[in-house]
């Protein structure tokens, strides 16, 4: 049965009443959001990971629609974190560096002061739990949140439930029981921590009130530090890199770090395989539910794959340079996956840039509610994609970190216009410009040969830090 519900909106002094149909719960669209945690662009089979394994999220992936060129808000968690719950730039929310990040003493060649950002999300900020509760949505919350200290968690931003979700970013007693999770109790000695938090999600989605739709957030704390095996993976994982791999590969040298050149870790590779029987229960479970052709899932990772650190991370994003805490592309690019029933073709690929932001506008208009761009800020919603329109107008897309980080990077931003793409390096003071669509590696840096567009790109970037009030890192004293 459908209701209609009027909104009022104040445009310029003007007041106009419209209508939107509102659905019922069994018309209305569910939601599953899955956030990966430091997964990178090319971990998937379906991205072209020949070592790690992950049928299920490949057969989600054949499902729905594939965005190959899908941009986190910022190299490190909790900013893109911010970004997807708020539709707001980490820059607008006052979260640019992971919380609480790290003191940038620790970093030898120190040239600047310490860029003071929030260590929570604040709490007038609108997410889109919500929003979504505010229409009547269940919303789920479960594992890793990372927003913030008791008062600041998920259930303090709109969900209903939250099983997992505190202010660590990574498991504090590791992967498996005890975990020493303030909001998650272990049920039995030596429980592996996903399979907890997938087996709360489908208990919530068996339980729930099916007279209303949902959220269901689940926020892996895989694949991050500690890099720990999934036992009932890691054999075979050991064995496939010896019938691989006959010797070792070199790191790959950058700057003052290494970036893993391969994919080769067995332990890692069993992480991902982790989320991957996670995503399959969950497929297999809205299918028994008959929920499949009223849910849309999302698919889609924090920030690049570990790759670069003073020694090799436990991944490699080849072909993208370097990973995680860098804005190289294998710092930003994520893989991301949607499967809206109705909308979306099986097997379809987007190669038009998105960003973190996209997904809480895109939300509201898949459920069928308003857009409310003075929330969603700096997000665009994504329908127009998912159903084949494409997109109408070219975007300009910026990153800012202004912050020291343990991956060896030093404070800088980026810009993306078109094809082109430039990164200010602040502690060298020099910059590097990439056509991205000709060079996806990022190997041959442009500046010399484009001195016009570099200057184009540097002042756009620089315009928009000012608009946006960017803290700007300040040398030291």
């Amino acid at each position: 049965m459908q209701s209609r519900t009027f909104f009022v909106v104040m445009i310029a002094g003007l007041v106009w009443l419209t209508n939107v149909t509102i659905l019922s719960a069994t018309e209305r669209m569910n939601f599953v959001f899955l956030l990966v945690d430091d997964l990178g662009w090319a971990d998937l089979g379906c991205f072209g990971s020949e070592y790690y394994e992950t049928p299920h999220i490949d057969q989600l992936c054949e499902s729905g629609m594939k965005f190959t060129q899908a941009y986190a808000a910022c190299p490190v968690c909790s900013p893109t974190r911010a970004s997807i719950m708020t539709g707001r730039h980490p820059v607008r929310v006052d979260i640019t560096d992971w919380i609480p990040g790290m003191d940038a003493s620790r970093n030898p060649h120190q040239k600047f002061q310490q860029v003071e950002d929030r260590e929570n999300l604040a709490l007038e900020e609108t997410t889109i739990a919500e929003a979504l509760k505010e229409a009547n949505y269940q919303t789920f919350f479960a594992g890793k949140w990372h927003l913030g200290e008791q008062g600041h968690w998920p259930n303090d931003q709109g969900f209903d439930f939250n099983l997992g979700g505190h202010h660590r970013g990574s498991p504090p007693g590791g992967y498996y029981a005890p975990w020493n999770n303030p909001v998650l109790k272990s049920k039995k000695p030596g429980e592996y921590l996903t399979e907890r938090l997938t087996e709360e999600s489908i208990s919530f989605l068996k339980k729930r009130k099916t007279d209303q739709p949902f959220l269901l957030y689940l926020s892996y704390y895989n694949v991050h530090t500690p890099i720990q095996p999934y036992k009932k993976k890691i054999e075979h994982f050991q064995q496939k890199a010896n019938q691989q791999f006959e010797e070792d590969s070199p790191p790959i040298t950058e700057r003052d770090a290494k970036s893993r050149a391969r994919q080769d870790n067995p332990e890692y590779a069993s992480m991902i395989a982790a989320v991957d029987l996670s995503v399959g229960s969950l497929m297999k479970t809205l299918a028994e539910l008959q929920l499949e052709e009223n849910t849309t899932v999302i698919f889609f990772s924090d920030n690049g794959g570990l790759c670069t650190k003073p020694t090799p991370g436990p991944t490699s994003n080849l072909p993208l340079r370097s990973g995680k805490g860098w804005l190289y592309e294998g710092g930003v690019r994520e893989p991301m996956i949607i499967r809206s029933p109705g909308i979306t073709k099986a097997g379809s690929v987007c190669v038009t840039p998105i960003v973190s932001m996209d997904f809480f506008p895109t939300i509201l208009e898949l459920a069928g509610l308003p857009s409310q761009p003075h929330l969603h800020a700096d997000g665009q919603s994504l329908v127009p994609l998912l159903n084949g329109q494409g997109q109408s107008e070219e975007r300009t897309f910026y990153w800012h970190y202004p912050h020291y980080h343990g991956s060896t990077w030093c404070p800088g931003a980026s810009i993306r216009e078109g094809d082109w793409k430039l990164i200010e390096f602040y502690q060298e003071g020099t910059r590097e410009l990439y056509n991205l669509k000709e060079d996806p590696g990022e190997q041959e840096n442009l500046v010399s040969e484009n001195p016009v567009k570099t200057l184009e790109l540097q002042q756009k970037l620089a315009q928009w830090q000012k608009t946006m009030k960017a803290k700007m890192p300040q040398p030291l004293e």
